[in-house]
């Protein structure tokens, strides 16, 4: 392998191309018209545009990006996370243009594409799955009844949903037809496929997710988990590895079921296998993400391994160089997406030009990203700018790094969620590893991010004690009230 063609954009494609030159691998980039002046066009040995800035125009036109690839003799595409990276076509049609296809066989993307067939594919392995249906839900007669057999509330979810698409949440019968037909018609607005069906909700769970990693001889190892509860809108704002709550034996037991997932589908390559676990600690397969994740940098932090280089190694046929026995958990990792949204207006995503842009340094602080000062943020594609991680020998040490580089984070221009990650840093229920999916419904106001609060001194006052017991330090908190960059903004304005 000695091109690379990155169908994507932005930090990914960063990522992955500074991996490819570490490994003495040439890279294409593709861009949009949107995207002439970007970073990672900029970082590529080639760069051919592809379209206008739509993405329907330019980074999901499939054939295009082939004949591109073609063109520049790359050996081989990457799809990044998001656009085609989940697309069973598109990796179909890339192997049978002669390249490699630097992810998992469409196969394996087609059986995990389908909520539906994917349950049906893992029961097979006991994979603890929710209580509800394992099939495509077409009669409103019989859903009623299933989902009285279940108890409610129970949740009616898109077969080939994401991002919460397709998904109502029914309290009681008498809200059981509407709400069917409200997710169908989103999921055929969204998908393209109005299947539907049904699980019993759980309650306030915890969203966490086993990072595996198989090659094409059927070997496969699970990388341990990430936490990922603190979301927004069914997307994740805060992430880390591990998780604060998981003992020894239900890590094993849910890497291993994460493991008979991707046998299920005959998986190789870099996956991730996503679990509810509910308070008493029973976990329920959710979905597989057929690709890399947006979160992976904290699996690479405690594992010292790079993900990209492992999956590149994978595509050009490698065996995994270790066995589940030689990995092992170092230290703590946090991630904070840096999004351009406004924690103070319902996290609406905000457009402008980065005015100012300086990022943080330092021992244990990584930040993948793609912008630079003076550069506009496009409308047309995700919100996030940066992924800001940091690095400890323990969760406490990962917390105050975190804390620091946020306050190092300098960006004006545009409202930022740097703030709203301040807010977790520092919030006692946070710091004692004690949330789960609801903690902005439950802790969260917007005008929490303008005012010094008391609990903001005792949760910082409580981290400052665990360092205390656990490095054997005297520790100096000092919690601050400076204006945020959305606020200085809208004064200069």
């Amino acid at each position: 392998m000695k091109k690379i063609l990155i169908a994507n954009r932005g930090e990914i494609a960063l990522r992955v191309m500074r991996t490819a030159k570490e490994m003495g691998i040439k890279t294409v980039a593709v861009f949009s018209e949107a995207d002439r002046k970007a970073l990672h066009v900029r970082y590529a040995d080639e760069a051919v545009c592809i379209g206008p800035p739509p993405s329907n125009q330019s980074y999901l036109l499939g054939d295009k990006i082939i004949e591109v690839a073609k063109q520049t003799g790359a050996d081989a595409i990457h799809p990044g996370y998001g656009f085609l990276s989940e697309n069973a076509h598109f990796a179909r049609r890339v192997k049978e243009a002669g390249l490699i296809f630097i992810g998992p066989s469409a196969e394996s993307m087609e059986i995990m594409g389908s909520k539906i067939e994917a349950k049906q594919a893992v029961a097979k392995f006991n994979v603890p799955l929710v209580p509800g249906t394992h099939e495509a839900l077409r009669d409103i007669k019989e859903g009623k009844k299933i989902a009285d057999a279940i108890g409610y509330p129970v949740l009616i979810k898109a077969s080939a949903g994401g991002g919460g698409k397709g998904m109502r949440l029914v309290n009681e019968e008498s809200e059981f037809e509407e709400a069917i037909r409200m997710a169908q018609s989103e999921a055929l607005a969204s998908f393209g496929d109005d299947s539907v069906f049904i699980e019993k909700f759980v309650g306030s769970p915890k969203h966490i997710e086993i990072q595996i990693l198989g090659d094409q001889h059927g070997n496969v190892v699970y990388l341990f988990e990430r936490e990922c509860s603190i979301q927004r809108r069914h997307q994740k704002l805060v992430e880390e590895a591990p998780s604060s709550c998981l003992t020894p034996e239900i890590r094993k037991a849910m890497g291993e079921a994460a493991v008979n997932v991707a046998k299920a589908a005959n998986y190789y390559g870099a996956g991730t296998v996503e679990f509810l676990v509910d308070h008493e600690l029973n976990f329920y397969f959710l979905e597989m993400n057929t690709r890399l994740q947006v979160e992976h940098p904290v699996t690479e932090q405690i594992v010292g391994l790079d993900l990209v280089k492992e999956q590149i190694k994978v595509a050009r046929g490698e065996k995994l160089g270790y066995a589940q026995e030689d990995l092992k958990i170092h230290g703590h990792a946090m991630e904070l997406r840096v999004c351009a949204e406004d924690p103070q207006n319902n996290f609406l995503p905000d457009i402008g030009k980065l005015l100012t842009y300086k990022l943080p340094q330092g021992l244990g602080v990584r930040v993948d990203d793609s912008f630079e000062a003076g550069m506009e943020i496009p409308i047309q594609y995700d919100p996030m700018i940066a992924k800001l991680v940091t690095f400890g020998a323990t969760r406490e040490e990962a917390i105050q790094r975190m804390i620091r580089a946020i306050a190092d984070y300098q960006i004006s221009g545009i409202a930022t969620t740097l703030p709203f990650g301040n807010f977790v840093m520092h919030h006692e229920a946070f710091l004692k590893g004690d949330f789960d999916t609801k903690f902005i419904e439950k802790y969260y106001e917007p005008e929490m991010l303008n005012q010094t609060r008391p609990d903001l001194h005792s949760a910082a006052a409580f981290s400052a004690g665990h360092l205390f017991l656990n490095q054997g330090s005297s520790v100096q908190t000092e919690v601050k009230n400076d204006p945020s960059n959305w606020q200085l903004r809208r004064k200069m304005n």
